[in-house]
């Protein structure tokens, strides 16, 4: 499926906000309602459109710090990554988690209350994880700008 003009407006519009009604949907793209649904759930059923979420605010649930942690790996084989994967995956403060090229294997977002309370993450969950040779974590200071929209 190729994506023309409309479909790409609507994608545009569905991320600055993804709980508006079809109507207003429709008039953003200039389509009527029922064109504007079909295409919606084709890009649903494209996989384009992967899921609807609320953004949370982190300060306001009191998890204001960001820490970004470059793990390096005891091995590149197949069951070492995959049981690294497998076991990060089920830490709760870790919001994202990418394998990389370069010096780290993996660089991983974590979400904390504090210092102190990254240092309990680090402790009992971070530590923990299966084929770790090293880490080093860096500090967020301040967030320039963030932003869950694609360039569509």
């Amino acid at each position: 499926m190729t994506l023309d003009e409309t479909d790409l407006r609507i994608l545009r519009a569905l991320q600055r906000s993804g709980r508006m009604s079809n109507a207003e949907l429709s008039d953003k793209v200039n389509l009527s309602a029922s064109a504007c649904h079909r295409r919606v759930q084709r890009l649903e059923s494209e996989g384009y459109i992967r899921d609807y979420v609320a953004l949370l605010d982190a300060r306001k649930l009191n998890l204001p710090t960001t820490v970004f942690v470059e793990i390096t790996l005891s091995a590149q084989a197949d069951e070492v990554l995959d049981a690294f994967e497998k076991a990060v995956s089920r830490v709760p403060d870790v919001l994202e988690c990418h394998l990389m090229a370069g010096t780290a294997d993996y660089i991983l977002k974590v979400v904390a209350e504090d210092t102190e309370d990254f240092a309990r993450i680090h402790r009992q969950h971070l530590t923990r994880l299966p084929g770790v040779a090293q880490m080093q974590s860096s500090f967020a200071l301040r967030t320039v700008f963030k932003t869950t929209a694609l360039p569509v």
